[in-house]
């Protein structure tokens, strides 16, 4: 007979498994889907192609990093992890969420139209690393809503999962906008 301790540790770790398993999934299906995908260079976003696609996707991007930044601000004051901010107010929390969904529903359009205009491209190591992010973004993203409705997991859990989240914009956001912004060279390369 197992105590209860020992079960509930491993139902936790069973979820988190899950949760795991169901994002690298969702990973793994983006990157198939713009493998396979052949890419429509002439697709445009909201009506831009070419260059002017580039520039609102890197003024949106930007944005997207702005309130990813605010998001992790917003995190620390809600788990009192800001020296001298005191208790956050009660709305903290849902004001968390609501720029959450608005920095997630930001990323779609850009999302769709690199995988629908480039796919998932592999040809120099900037547009894989910003391949992968892209794809590994929405898999942490479908692993940080699962977690943020879990009860019973470990404490680090959500916080890992928003930093992973935060990261993966910073990355996206250095691989394209920054690149655009900086006459299409990474700096320092």
């Amino acid at each position: 007979m197992s105590s209860p301790g020992v079960t509930g540790r491993r139902s936790a770790a069973a979820r988190l498994a899950g949760i795991g398993l169901l994002a690298g999934g969702v990973a793994a299906v983006l990157y198939v889907a713009g493998r396979l995908h052949t890419p429509n260079y002439a697709f445009g976003l909201f009506g831009r192609s070419g260059l002017d696609a580039i520039v609102l996707k890197s003024l949106l991007a930007s944005i997207v990093l702005g309130l990813a930044a605010l998001q992790v601000l917003l995190a620390l004051w809600i788990y009192r992890k800001l020296p001298l901010a005191g208790s956050p107010p009660r709305p903290a929390r849902l004001a968390h969420r609501v720029i959450g969904f608005g920095l997630f529903a930001l990323t779609v359009p850009i999302a769709v139209h690199c995988l629908i205009a480039y796919g998932v491209q592999l040809t120099s190591l900037r547009v894989a690393v910003h391949s992968l992010a892209g794809c590994f973004f929405y898999g942490a993203f479908v692993a940080k809503v699962l977690l943020v409705q879990s009860r019973r997991l470990p404490g680090w859990v959500l916080p890992v999962a928003g930093g992973a989240l935060a990261v993966l914009v910073g990355v996206l956001w250095y691989t394209s906008a920054l690149w655009y912004y900086n006459g299409l060279r990474l700096p320092g390369a």
